[in-house]
Protein backbone atom coordinates (compact mmCIF):
# COMPACT_ATOMS: atom_id res chain seq x y z
CA UNK A 1 0.00 0.00 0.00
CA UNK A 2 1.26 3.47 -0.90
CA UNK A 3 2.45 5.72 1.93
CA UNK A 4 1.67 9.41 2.40
CA UNK A 5 5.13 10.22 1.03
CA UNK A 6 4.48 8.04 -2.03
CA UNK A 7 1.25 9.93 -2.74
CA UNK A 8 2.96 13.29 -2.34
CA UNK A 9 5.79 12.23 -4.64
CA UNK A 10 3.35 11.05 -7.31
CA UNK A 11 1.39 14.29 -7.07
CA UNK A 12 4.61 16.28 -7.40
CA UNK A 13 5.66 14.45 -10.56
CA UNK A 14 2.25 14.92 -12.13
CA UNK A 15 1.81 18.57 -11.12
CA UNK A 16 5.30 19.60 -12.23
CA UNK A 17 4.81 18.10 -15.69
CA UNK A 18 3.73 20.69 -18.27
CA UNK A 19 0.46 19.82 -19.96
CA UNK A 20 -1.84 22.49 -21.39
CA UNK A 21 -4.60 21.31 -23.76
CA UNK A 22 -3.08 19.81 -26.88
CA UNK A 23 0.35 19.42 -25.27
CA UNK A 24 -0.17 16.76 -22.59
CA UNK A 25 2.81 14.61 -23.62
CA UNK A 26 4.88 15.04 -20.44
CA UNK A 27 1.93 14.18 -18.20
CA UNK A 28 1.12 11.13 -20.29
CA UNK A 29 4.72 9.92 -19.90
CA UNK A 30 4.43 10.09 -16.11
CA UNK A 31 1.09 8.28 -16.16
CA UNK A 32 2.43 5.62 -18.53
CA UNK A 33 5.45 4.94 -16.32
CA UNK A 34 3.29 4.37 -13.24
CA UNK A 35 0.52 2.41 -14.99
CA UNK A 36 2.59 0.04 -17.14
CA UNK A 37 3.33 -2.37 -14.23
CA UNK A 38 -0.35 -2.74 -13.28
CA UNK A 39 -2.43 -2.48 -16.46
CA UNK A 40 -2.58 -2.99 -20.21
CA UNK A 41 -2.12 0.35 -21.96
CA UNK A 42 -3.36 1.83 -25.21
CA UNK A 43 -3.86 5.35 -26.52
CA UNK A 44 -6.65 6.90 -28.52
CA UNK A 45 -5.95 9.07 -31.55
CA UNK A 46 -6.21 12.36 -29.61
CA UNK A 47 -3.71 11.24 -26.97
CA UNK A 48 -5.85 10.01 -24.07
CA UNK A 49 -4.15 7.15 -22.21
CA UNK A 50 -6.34 4.09 -21.52
CA UNK A 51 -5.24 1.59 -18.85
CA UNK A 52 -7.21 -1.66 -18.66
CA UNK A 53 -7.22 -3.75 -15.48
CA UNK A 54 -8.97 -7.06 -16.09
CA UNK A 55 -11.04 -8.58 -13.30
CA UNK A 56 -13.05 -11.77 -13.28
CA UNK A 57 -15.36 -10.62 -16.11
CA UNK A 58 -15.07 -8.47 -19.22
CA UNK A 59 -18.30 -6.71 -18.24
CA UNK A 60 -19.37 -4.61 -16.59
CA UNK A 61 -16.74 -2.15 -17.77
CA UNK A 62 -16.02 0.55 -15.20
CA UNK A 63 -14.51 3.79 -16.52
CA UNK A 64 -12.55 5.94 -14.04
CA UNK A 65 -11.30 9.06 -15.80
CA UNK A 66 -9.22 12.11 -14.90
CA UNK A 67 -8.03 14.76 -17.31
CA UNK A 68 -4.33 15.40 -17.90
CA UNK A 69 -4.57 18.92 -19.25
CA UNK A 70 -4.25 22.04 -17.13
CA UNK A 71 -5.40 25.58 -17.82
CA UNK A 72 -2.70 27.55 -19.59
CA UNK A 73 -2.06 29.62 -22.67
CA UNK A 74 -0.86 29.58 -26.26
CA UNK A 75 1.32 32.16 -28.01
CA UNK A 76 -0.96 34.15 -30.33
CA UNK A 77 1.66 36.44 -31.89
CA UNK A 78 4.99 38.14 -31.24
CA UNK A 79 4.95 41.94 -31.24
CA UNK A 80 7.62 43.98 -33.01
CA UNK A 81 9.03 44.79 -29.55
CA UNK A 82 9.38 41.09 -28.65
CA UNK A 83 6.42 40.69 -26.32
CA UNK A 84 4.07 37.71 -26.63
CA UNK A 85 0.34 38.16 -26.97
CA UNK A 86 -1.44 35.02 -25.81
CA UNK A 87 -4.63 32.98 -26.06
CA UNK A 88 -6.00 31.53 -22.79
CA UNK A 89 -6.57 27.78 -22.85
CA UNK A 90 -9.34 27.07 -20.36
CA UNK A 91 -11.18 29.35 -17.99
CA UNK A 92 -9.00 32.11 -16.56
CA UNK A 93 -10.00 34.98 -14.30
CA UNK A 94 -7.93 37.99 -15.31
CA UNK A 95 -7.37 39.10 -11.72
CA UNK A 96 -5.11 36.10 -10.99
CA UNK A 97 -2.73 36.63 -13.92
CA UNK A 98 -0.74 39.86 -13.68
CA UNK A 99 2.90 39.52 -12.52
CA UNK A 100 2.65 35.71 -12.57
CA UNK A 101 5.50 33.68 -14.08
CA UNK A 102 4.95 31.34 -17.02
CA UNK A 103 7.10 29.00 -19.08
CA UNK A 104 6.96 29.10 -22.87
CA UNK A 105 7.73 25.67 -24.34
CA UNK A 106 9.50 26.27 -27.66
CA UNK A 107 11.04 23.85 -30.14
CA UNK A 108 14.43 24.86 -28.70
CA UNK A 109 13.51 24.46 -25.04
CA UNK A 110 11.61 26.23 -22.25
CA UNK A 111 11.82 29.99 -21.75
CA UNK A 112 10.68 31.74 -18.57
CA UNK A 113 8.51 34.84 -18.80
CA UNK A 114 6.18 37.02 -16.75
CA UNK A 115 2.69 38.31 -17.54
CA UNK A 116 2.58 42.10 -17.72
CA UNK A 117 0.37 45.01 -18.72
CA UNK A 118 0.50 48.78 -18.94
CA UNK A 119 1.73 49.94 -15.48
CA UNK A 120 -0.83 51.64 -13.21
CA UNK A 121 1.52 54.61 -12.71
CA UNK A 122 0.78 55.85 -16.23
CA UNK A 123 -2.98 55.26 -16.12
CA UNK A 124 -5.54 57.97 -15.34
CA UNK A 125 -7.18 57.53 -11.90
CA UNK A 126 -10.45 56.13 -13.26
CA UNK A 127 -8.65 53.37 -15.22
CA UNK A 128 -6.57 52.27 -12.23
CA UNK A 129 -9.74 50.99 -10.55
CA UNK A 130 -10.67 48.76 -13.49
CA UNK A 131 -9.63 45.14 -13.91
CA UNK A 132 -7.12 44.71 -16.72
CA UNK A 133 -8.59 42.55 -19.46
CA UNK A 134 -6.65 39.50 -20.62
CA UNK A 135 -6.59 40.83 -24.18
CA UNK A 136 -4.52 43.78 -22.93
CA UNK A 137 -1.91 41.60 -21.21
CA UNK A 138 1.31 40.24 -22.68
CA UNK A 139 4.18 37.94 -21.74
CA UNK A 140 7.62 39.47 -21.27
CA UNK A 141 10.40 36.94 -21.96
CA UNK A 142 13.16 39.55 -22.06
CA UNK A 143 13.55 39.61 -25.85
CA UNK A 144 14.80 42.82 -27.49
CA UNK A 145 12.41 42.40 -30.40
CA UNK A 146 10.52 39.99 -32.63
CA UNK A 147 13.70 38.76 -34.35
CA UNK A 148 15.40 37.79 -31.10
CA UNK A 149 12.26 36.02 -29.82
CA UNK A 150 12.11 34.04 -33.07
CA UNK A 151 15.83 33.22 -32.85
CA UNK A 152 15.15 31.78 -29.40
CA UNK A 153 12.66 29.41 -31.05
CA UNK A 154 9.39 31.11 -30.07
CA UNK A 155 6.58 30.97 -32.60
CA UNK A 156 2.80 31.28 -32.60
CA UNK A 157 1.07 28.19 -31.25
CA UNK A 158 3.73 27.41 -28.64
CA UNK A 159 2.22 26.19 -25.33
CA UNK A 160 2.60 28.44 -22.29
CA UNK A 161 2.40 26.81 -18.86
CA UNK A 162 1.86 28.51 -15.48
CA UNK A 163 4.93 28.45 -13.24
CA UNK A 164 3.79 27.12 -9.86
CA UNK A 165 6.30 24.81 -8.14
CA UNK A 166 4.95 21.93 -6.05
CA UNK A 167 5.24 22.74 -2.33
CA UNK A 168 4.15 21.04 0.87
CA UNK A 169 2.93 23.78 3.17
CA UNK A 170 3.89 24.24 6.83
CA UNK A 171 0.93 21.95 7.45
CA UNK A 172 2.42 18.99 5.53
CA UNK A 173 -1.02 17.52 4.83
CA UNK A 174 -1.64 20.39 2.41
CA UNK A 175 0.11 20.67 -0.95
CA UNK A 176 0.29 23.77 -3.16
CA UNK A 177 0.94 23.54 -6.90
CA UNK A 178 -0.24 24.41 -10.36
CA UNK A 179 -2.36 21.89 -12.27
CA UNK A 180 -3.87 20.06 -9.28
CA UNK A 181 -7.02 20.37 -11.40
CA UNK A 182 -6.83 17.61 -12.41
CA UNK A 183 -3.46 16.01 -11.63
CA UNK A 184 -4.94 15.15 -8.23
CA UNK A 185 -7.48 13.06 -10.15
CA UNK A 186 -4.71 11.52 -12.25
CA UNK A 187 -2.91 10.50 -9.05
CA UNK A 188 -6.12 8.88 -7.79
CA UNK A 189 -6.42 6.85 -11.02
CA UNK A 190 -2.86 5.53 -10.59
CA UNK A 191 -3.38 4.64 -6.95
CA UNK A 192 -6.73 2.89 -7.57
CA UNK A 193 -5.24 0.63 -10.23
CA UNK A 194 -2.25 -0.10 -8.01
CA UNK A 195 -4.60 -1.06 -5.15
CA UNK A 196 -6.60 -3.33 -7.46
CA UNK A 197 -3.48 -5.08 -8.77
CA UNK A 198 -3.30 -8.67 -7.58
CA UNK A 199 -6.85 -8.63 -6.19
CA UNK A 200 -10.15 -9.81 -7.61
CA UNK A 201 -12.90 -7.47 -8.78
CA UNK A 202 -16.06 -8.56 -10.63
CA UNK A 203 -15.57 -6.39 -13.69
CA UNK A 204 -12.95 -4.80 -15.92
CA UNK A 205 -11.67 -1.40 -14.84
CA UNK A 206 -10.43 1.24 -17.26
CA UNK A 207 -8.34 4.03 -15.79
CA UNK A 208 -8.31 6.77 -18.41
CA UNK A 209 -6.27 9.99 -18.50
CA UNK A 210 -8.08 12.25 -20.94
CA UNK A 211 -6.91 15.20 -23.03
CA UNK A 212 -8.51 18.55 -23.89
CA UNK A 213 -11.01 18.66 -21.00
CA UNK A 214 -10.36 22.33 -20.25
CA UNK A 215 -11.20 23.47 -23.78
CA UNK A 216 -13.36 20.78 -25.35
CA UNK A 217 -16.94 22.00 -25.46
CA UNK A 218 -17.65 19.11 -27.82
CA UNK A 219 -16.01 16.46 -25.66
CA UNK A 220 -12.39 16.02 -26.73
CA UNK A 221 -10.74 13.06 -25.01
CA UNK A 222 -13.92 12.29 -23.06
CA UNK A 223 -15.79 11.40 -26.24
CA UNK A 224 -12.98 9.45 -27.88
CA UNK A 225 -12.11 7.44 -24.78
CA UNK A 226 -15.76 6.60 -24.12
CA UNK A 227 -15.97 5.32 -27.68
CA UNK A 228 -12.82 3.23 -27.13
CA UNK A 229 -13.93 1.76 -23.79
CA UNK A 230 -17.73 1.51 -24.24
CA UNK A 231 -18.28 1.69 -20.46
CA UNK A 232 -21.23 0.44 -18.42
CA UNK A 233 -20.53 2.83 -15.53
CA UNK A 234 -18.38 5.98 -15.49
CA UNK A 235 -16.80 8.08 -12.76
CA UNK A 236 -15.13 11.38 -13.60
CA UNK A 237 -12.42 11.83 -10.97
CA UNK A 238 -12.12 15.60 -10.82
CA UNK A 239 -11.57 18.17 -8.10
CA UNK A 240 -14.41 19.90 -6.32
CA UNK A 241 -14.45 23.57 -5.33
CA UNK A 242 -13.41 24.04 -1.71
CA UNK A 243 -15.56 26.67 -0.05
CA UNK A 244 -13.54 26.98 3.16
CA UNK A 245 -12.12 30.43 2.39
CA UNK A 246 -13.30 33.85 3.61
CA UNK A 247 -16.38 35.22 1.86
CA UNK A 248 -17.68 31.94 0.42
CA UNK A 249 -21.14 30.98 1.65
CA UNK A 250 -22.37 27.37 2.06
CA UNK A 251 -24.88 27.85 -0.75
CA UNK A 252 -21.97 28.76 -3.06
CA UNK A 253 -19.58 25.91 -2.18
CA UNK A 254 -19.90 23.48 0.73
CA UNK A 255 -16.76 21.34 0.45
CA UNK A 256 -13.97 21.67 3.01
CA UNK A 257 -10.38 20.45 2.79
CA UNK A 258 -9.72 17.38 4.90
CA UNK A 259 -13.33 16.21 5.07
CA UNK A 260 -13.19 13.63 2.32
CA UNK A 261 -13.93 13.43 -1.40
CA UNK A 262 -16.63 15.60 -2.92
CA UNK A 263 -19.55 13.88 -4.66
CA UNK A 264 -21.25 16.28 -7.06
CA UNK A 265 -25.03 16.46 -7.02
CA UNK A 266 -25.17 18.77 -10.04
CA UNK A 267 -22.94 20.60 -12.49
CA UNK A 268 -23.58 22.62 -15.64
CA UNK A 269 -23.28 19.58 -17.91
CA UNK A 270 -25.29 16.88 -16.16
CA UNK A 271 -27.40 15.63 -13.28
CA UNK A 272 -25.47 12.59 -11.98
CA UNK A 273 -27.16 9.20 -12.07
CA UNK A 274 -29.21 9.08 -8.87
CA UNK A 275 -28.79 5.39 -8.04
CA UNK A 276 -25.06 5.48 -8.73
CA UNK A 277 -24.72 8.60 -6.59
CA UNK A 278 -26.54 6.78 -3.76
CA UNK A 279 -24.31 3.72 -4.19
CA UNK A 280 -21.22 5.95 -3.84
CA UNK A 281 -22.60 7.45 -0.63
CA UNK A 282 -23.68 4.07 0.76
CA UNK A 283 -20.25 2.63 -0.02
CA UNK A 284 -18.48 5.48 1.76
CA UNK A 285 -20.66 5.07 4.85
CA UNK A 286 -20.23 1.29 4.92
CA UNK A 287 -16.43 1.67 4.70
CA UNK A 288 -16.20 4.53 7.19
CA UNK A 289 -14.86 6.92 4.56
CA UNK A 290 -15.70 10.62 5.00
CA UNK A 291 -17.34 12.28 1.99
CA UNK A 292 -19.11 15.51 1.08
CA UNK A 293 -21.92 16.50 -1.25
CA UNK A 294 -21.67 19.67 -3.30
CA UNK A 295 -22.82 21.32 -6.53
CA UNK A 296 -20.87 23.11 -9.27
CA UNK A 297 -23.38 25.03 -11.44
CA UNK A 298 -20.56 27.17 -12.86
CA UNK A 299 -18.42 24.29 -14.14
CA UNK A 300 -18.49 20.94 -15.91
CA UNK A 301 -16.44 17.74 -16.19
CA UNK A 302 -15.85 14.87 -18.59
CA UNK A 303 -18.82 13.07 -17.00
CA UNK A 304 -21.10 15.34 -19.00
CA UNK A 305 -20.01 13.44 -22.10
CA UNK A 306 -19.70 9.98 -20.57
CA UNK A 307 -23.30 9.88 -19.42
CA UNK A 308 -24.69 10.35 -22.95
CA UNK A 309 -22.43 7.77 -24.61
CA UNK A 310 -24.35 5.15 -26.60
CA UNK A 311 -27.70 4.44 -24.94
CA UNK A 312 -26.56 6.20 -21.76
CA UNK A 313 -23.99 5.41 -19.06
CA UNK A 314 -24.69 5.87 -15.32
CA UNK A 315 -22.13 8.52 -14.37
CA UNK A 316 -21.05 10.53 -11.36
CA UNK A 317 -18.27 12.96 -10.38
CA UNK A 318 -16.09 12.19 -7.34
CA UNK A 319 -12.82 13.82 -6.34
CA UNK A 320 -10.85 15.70 -3.69
CA UNK A 321 -11.85 19.34 -3.12
CA UNK A 322 -9.32 22.02 -4.01
CA UNK A 323 -8.83 25.70 -3.27
CA UNK A 324 -7.86 28.22 -5.97
CA UNK A 325 -8.38 26.05 -9.05
CA UNK A 326 -7.59 27.66 -12.43
CA UNK A 327 -4.73 29.64 -10.97
CA UNK A 328 -0.97 29.29 -10.54
CA UNK A 329 -1.40 27.70 -7.11
CA UNK A 330 -4.16 25.33 -6.00
CA UNK A 331 -4.23 23.54 -2.64
CA UNK A 332 -5.44 20.02 -1.85
CA UNK A 333 -5.37 17.91 1.32
CA UNK A 334 -3.54 14.58 1.05
CA UNK A 335 -6.18 12.88 3.22
CA UNK A 336 -8.81 13.77 0.61
CA UNK A 337 -6.71 12.26 -2.16
CA UNK A 338 -6.19 9.05 -0.21
CA UNK A 339 -9.85 8.80 0.83
CA UNK A 340 -10.91 9.23 -2.79
CA UNK A 341 -8.72 6.24 -3.62
CA UNK A 342 -10.26 4.19 -0.80
CA UNK A 343 -13.78 5.08 -1.89
CA UNK A 344 -13.26 4.23 -5.56
CA UNK A 345 -11.53 0.93 -4.80
CA UNK A 346 -14.47 -0.06 -2.57
CA UNK A 347 -16.95 1.10 -5.22
CA UNK A 348 -15.27 -0.93 -7.96
CA UNK A 349 -15.47 -4.08 -5.83
CA UNK A 350 -19.25 -3.59 -5.49
CA UNK A 351 -19.95 -3.07 -9.18
CA UNK A 352 -20.74 -6.60 -10.28
CA UNK A 353 -23.07 -7.46 -13.18
CA UNK A 354 -26.23 -7.61 -11.05
CA UNK A 355 -25.53 -4.27 -9.38
CA UNK A 356 -24.79 -2.53 -12.68
CA UNK A 357 -27.87 -4.05 -14.33
CA UNK A 358 -29.99 -2.68 -11.48
CA UNK A 359 -28.40 0.75 -11.90
CA UNK A 360 -29.06 0.81 -15.64
CA UNK A 361 -32.67 -0.36 -15.29
CA UNK A 362 -33.45 2.07 -12.51
CA UNK A 363 -32.35 5.29 -14.21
Amino acid sequence: MATRSDTARLLEELAEAPGVPGAEDAVRQVMRRYLEPVAELEQDHLGSLIARRRGTADRPRILLAAHMDEVGFMVRRITDEGYLKFQPLGGWWGQVLLAQRVTVYTRRGPILGVIGSKPPHVLPPDERKKTVEIKDMFIDVGASGRQQAEEWGIRPGDPVVPYGPFTRLHNPDLVLAKALDDRAGCAVIVRVLEELAGTEHPNTVYGVATVHEEVARTGGGARTSAFAVDPDVAVAVDVGIAGDVPGVQPDEAQSRLGRGPTVLLFDSSMVPHRRLRDLVADTAEAEGIPYQFDMMPGGATDAGFFHVHGRGVPSVVVGPPARYVHSHGAIVHLDDVENTVRLLVALVRRLDAATVDALRRGG
